[in-house]
């Protein structure tokens, strides 16, 4: 008997990425919950122990946080000593972070131990399979991206489109109905 062929319906695509991603977040969550980070503060003090002091407003779209999410995720992290906040140099409106050593020494610490984890669960995928996994990933996400601007767009027209529709059915309805029009005074 043959192996039952493999659903590559998009739909499925989307379940199985979902099922994957939230097992692989809740693994990855052990190496800085431990030591009571939550997956925003992670994100956070991750990005800027690769990629430096940054602008609040520039850390939350690489972390995936909303303005307020970002703002109070600092806060916290400022409030425990991980973090400094100070005056851009250049535009006082600008609030620049960065690591304080407490906070660097925490995270380096916390990192390395994921990278290890991260390495531990890829194992199982051979290179030729990373290589596939990273760029089919990638692909999908920059398409998806790409459907997210368009279709944002096209569906706030048609959702327009279609109120406009219906007000103009009800309308007629309305007025069939014995409601009475209103006097136009000219």
């Amino acid at each position: 008997m043959s192996p039952m062929p493999t659903d590559t319906r998009g739909v499925h695509i989307w379940l199985v990425m979902m099922k994957a991603f939230h097992a692989v977040n809740g693994y990855a969550a052990r190496s800085f919950q431990s030591h009571s980070l939550g997956d925003s503060d992670f994100r956070v003090l991750e990005a800027l122990l690769h990629k430096g002091p940054l602008p609040v407003n520039t850390i939350g779209p690489k972390v995936f946080l909303t303005p307020g999410s970002i703002s109070i995720a600092v806060d916290r992290l400022y409030e425990r000593g991980l973090v400094t906040r100070m005056e851009s140099g250049t535009d006082r409106r600008v609030r620049v972070v960065d690591l304080t050593p407490k906070g660097r020494h925490l995270i380096a610490t916390i990192f390395s131990v994921h990278a290890e984890d991260m390495e531990k669960l890829a194992q199982i995928l051979k290179p030729t399979e990373r290589v596939q996994l990273v760029n089919a990933l990638k692909n999908l996400g920059k398409q998806a991206a790409e459907f997210v601007a368009e279709n944002s767009l096209n569906r706030l027209t048609e959702t327009a489109k279609q109120e406009k529709s219906q007000t103009e059915q009800t309308l007629p309805r309305l007025r069939r109905s014995g409601t009475p029009r209103r006097k136009v005074r000219r």
